[in-house]
């Protein structure tokens, strides 16, 4: 008889996508200018980083959430978003963690440290140009 109640769970590695523009995270999700994409090893190292071209238009109105997927994309950190948004990413089984900013490489090495937490808000207006602030 085999004993398997001393085995740990195993954990995966993820990729984890950043909106940014030029090496910080982009103050909104949907106007990016690209996004970065970080593998993470099961051993929470980075393994690389690849970059991504932002669609053309709005992300919630655009494919990304598929694409973001199809690239094996299971969690975001994001600086503002929408709910619509939102919706599109976890419907496509990526985690969003809102509120982040900064230098891109700063971000994911406080990933790794568990520094990152979401902050809870999202963009509530929806119009071309608009800004985001929250109370």
């Amino acid at each position: 008889m085999n004993n398997y109640s001393n085995l740990r769970p195993v954990e995966k590695s993820i990729t984890l996508a950043i909106p940014t523009r030029g090496n910080k995270v982009d103050d909104h999700f949907g106007h990016c200018e690209y996004y970065t994409l970080a593998s993470i090893s099961a051993e929470k190292e980075l393994v690389g980083t690849e970059v991504l071209e932002s669609p053309i238009g709005c992300g919630c109105k655009s494919d990304i959430a598929t694409t973001l997927k199809d690239k094996n994309v299971t969690l975001m950190l994001a600086g503002n978003i929408g709910q619509g948004a939102i919706a599109k990413l976890s419907a496509a089984g990526i985690q969003v963690i809102r509120g982040c900013s900064g230098f891109v490489e700063k971000l994911i090495n406080d990933y790794l440290n568990g520094k990152i937490k979401d902050n809870g808000q999202t963009c509530a207006q929806h119009e071309h140009g608009h800004e985001c602030s929250h109370n």
